[in-house]
């Protein structure tokens, strides 16, 4: 029994001292179990007071549900909800039940209603904390009037002299009160201390990084985006927060090793020969050397040793094959190559996103681990506004960034990605020479593959460039991309005559669709432009240039929340590819990655789907197709109340799983019918005609469709209780119409 009990008592201060779980949860945690204690305890002590049946049946009743709710908070993570829920029973339930069956302020009440104080105390943040402090002294007060009021509806069976109650309640809450304190003290002080230790190795990390980044030039900032990739990767492979922080500073440092490479090695433009090359091959077993006394973080060696190994075998230093190689440098290697491409270096500009996307899926199974090379895939898609890549000085908007252009398109600054939630930017434009009164600043509005401006007839071509419109500060505009612009301007008091110096300028620009609000305010005039897009599945940025400009000071703020459909008033019809006839499910035009979707149908056993799908005239990429996503929510809609994703299976024969719920198998078959990509994407832009078929049993789905001479089987199996399973149709810059379910009679 006693070895028991020192078992459970070493596995409850694990629990507590475990710097990985946030010390108010572990706070609340040793107080619920000291409360429970108590609980416990003062059962036996009501029998032998002889309390009111009924009162100790209540404490036994209260401590069994406050055990089992706590051990469910515990097993389920929802302790954020158990301090609400608990404070309320404690304050509302508890104490005036207490009050009026424990003898009022004659029994051992005012020692047991502390326990509202401490709770409230330790345990609470916020204005959750004063609201409980708050309804606590009303619902004393007022059990206080009412006791004195109405002291028969007391129980005072301890007015005759036995007071064993007051005794009682003394050493238990009193039992708390030093269980709570002496911990918690001990607690916080050593969360405390593991902070700074924290704090003393990411400053430690920082700085190393910063040596590296000074050393190599074109690199910079490079292990800090890696770790962020890392720790997004391992997020999505369900790794703990205690692993994917360990993942974040191993990435962080995987380049460490760095620092002993000459510098002329690092820093040369062009190709490596074979010996400058087989040199630099050597900064992995460096940093491994540089990072293996590190014991607070014991795989900062091994990431860095392994990180140039390949899932086929063939990188560096070892040769490493498949899961041989560290999980965690297989993460990192795609996080690292994900950024290797994505940012500029000496012989070339960044990598376009989408190309990046199709080098990831050809590497997988080579050089990536299939599994996190999926992940990194996924990752991409979500990063619907290129969020996920080098950002140059101008697009971070600092006070110290700037653009000067002397000759309109001589400097254009990095695109703004424009969405459907606004943009507020905010900056100083000027003459770019201070003998120079005239300047005339302008916005230009493209797209592009990599967010930049393109004057190159090559770049134009193999970025994709777009030039929508050119829209100056004063109001006039270039609208030969574009169906049509509107312009109102509100001239203030001052003239344009007047234009001398550094102008302040806000800028607020909001897509929604295929139209775009930009409102430009300064103290000269006040102008709105609102511009009608060719199509809605276009991306659209914004840059700056202009005439003898000088821009500066910039920062720029984003709304939280999409602005609603009719935010921007509309000036030209709505660009439709759904005109065609309709089916039992509306038709559904999606712009963009998962942008619309239809309605979830309920999965059967032997249920037919069939639909016509056609990508958009701007599709290009092979996953600009239609989607089957299976999932479950409350509301039978995608992103619902409590949406839970099982599976998403494109046309293409990708999919994404949910790890943890669902388990899915693939097959994708690929027969003599398929006539290569470039076919398939032509097909899929003239339209093709589509059947799935379902299979259930129980929690199993199969999914089978076939198109093109691609056949995809699916089966999901999914892990939570799976009463209720939906498939709906979504897609990436596609149509899909004409949509008819075939359920079995």
């Amino acid at each position: 029994m006693i070895k028991i009990f020192k078992k459970e008592y070493g596995r409850f201060k694990a629990y507590i001292y475990d710097q990985s779980i946030d010390v108010k949860d572990r706070a609340f945690i040793l107080f619920s179990t000291a409360v429970l204690l108590a609980l416990f305890a003062a059962i036996p002590c009501g029998l032998i007071m002889r309390e009111p049946l009924m009162a100790t049946l209540a404490t036994a009743a209260g401590t069994l549900f406050f055990t089992v709710y706590l051990a469910i908070a515990v097993s389920t993570g929802t302790i954020k909800q158990a301090k609400i829920v608990i404070s309320v029973i404690l304050v509302a339930l508890f104490l005036p039940g207490m009050f009026f069956t424990n003898g009022g302020v004659s029994g051992g009440t005012p020692i047991w209603l502390l326990l509202g104080t401490i709770y409230i105390a330790l345990i609470l943040d916020g204005t959750l904390k004063a609201v409980m402090l708050i309804s606590e002294t009303v619902i004393i007060t007022a059990c206080w009037i009412v006791g004195y009021f109405f002291p028969e509806l007391v129980t005072e069976y301890s007015r005759g002299g036995n007071y064993f109650d007051t005794i009682a309640a003394l050493y238990i809450v009193g039992s708390i009160i030093y269980v709570c304190i002496s911990f918690q003290g001990t607690l916080f002080k050593r969360d405390e201390e593991s902070k700074n230790a924290k704090r003393l190795f990411e400053q430690t990390a920082i700085a190393l990084v910063s040596a590296v980044d000074a050393k190599d030039k074109y690199t910079h900032g490079h292990s800090a985006r890696v770790a962020e990739y890392a720790r997004k990767i391992a997020e999505q492979a369900g790794k703990s927060k205690i692993e994917c922080e360990e993942i974040y500073y191993v990435a962080l440092l995987h380049d460490v090793g760095k620092i002993a490479i000459p510098e002329e090695i690092v820093n040369k433009v062009g190709k490596l020969t074979s010996e400058e090359y087989r040199i630099m091959q050597d900064h992995s077993a460096f940093g491994a050397e540089i990072l293996h006394s590190i014991t607070e973080y014991p795989n900062l060696s091994v990431g860095a040793h392994y990180h140039h190994e390949r899932y086929d075998g063939k990188g560096y230093p070892e040769k490493l094959k498949g899961e041989d190689i560290p999980e965690i440098a297989r993460i990192i290697a795609v996080a690292d190559a994900y950024d290797a491409m994505t940012s500029k270096r000496s012989y070339r500009d960044p990598i376009p996103q989408q190309s990046v996307r199709e080098e990831i899926v050809k590497g997988a199974g080579t050089q990536f681990d299939p599994r996190f090379a999926k992940i990194m895939q996924h990752l991409i898609d979500l990063d619907t506004e290129f969020e996920m890549q080098e950002k140059d000085e101008v697009k971070e908007f600092s006070g110290k960034n700037e653009v000067v252009s002397t000759k309109f398109r001589e400097n254009v600054s990095e695109g703004i990605v424009m969405s459907d939630e606004v943009r507020h930017i905010s900056f100083k434009c000027g003459p770019h020479d201070k003998f120079i009164e005239e300047f005339e600043p302008a916005m230009i509005l493209f797209d592009s593959l990599d967010g930049r401006y393109h004057d190159e007839e090559r770049e134009i071509k193999s970025l994709n460039y777009y030039e929508y419109a050119v829209v100056w500060f004063d109001g006039r505009y270039d609208d030969s991309g574009v169906r049509k612009i509107e312009v109102q301007k509100d001239i203030k008091s001052r003239s344009s005559a007047e234009w001398v110096g550094n102008t302040d300028y806000e800028v607020e620009a909001v897509k929604q669709s295929d139209h775009i609000m930009i409102k430009i305010k300064s103290e000269f005039r006040d102008t709105t432009v609102t511009v009608a897009l060719p199509d809605s599945s276009r991306f659209a940025y914004l840059g700056f240039t202009g005439e003898n400009c000088h821009f500066f000071d910039f920062d720029i703020i984003k709304d939280d929340g999409a602005v609603s459909e009719d935010y921007i008033p509309r000036i030209a019809e709505k660009v439709s590819y759904i005109d065609g006839p309709e089916g039992d499910l509306p038709n559904i035009q999606i712009d963009g990655y998962r942008a619309a979707a239809t309605e979830g149908v309920r999965i059967e056993d032997k249920m037919k789907l069939t639909f016509h799908t056609r990508s958009l005239p701007t599709a290009r990429l092979v996953w600009h197709c239609a989607f089957m996503d299976i999932f479950y929510s409350a509301d039978k809609k995608i992103g619902g109340e409590a949406y839970r994703e099982y599976a998403l299976v494109r046309l293409d024969g990708e999919s994404w799983d949910a790890g943890g719920i669902a388990e899915n198998k693939l097959i994708v078959n690929i027969s003599d019918e398929f006539d290569g990509w470039e076919a398939w994407k032509e097909k899929n832009k003239k339209g093709v005609d589509v059947t799935v078929t379902f299979a259930r049993e129980g929690n199993k789905v199969t999914t089978y469709t076939e198109n093109q001479g691609i056949s995809i089987k699916n089966t999901t199996t999914v892990l939570d209780d799976g009463a209720d399973i939906y498939v709906a149709l979504t897609g990436d810059q596609c149509t899909v119409t004409n949509i008819r379910i075939e359920k079995q009679a």
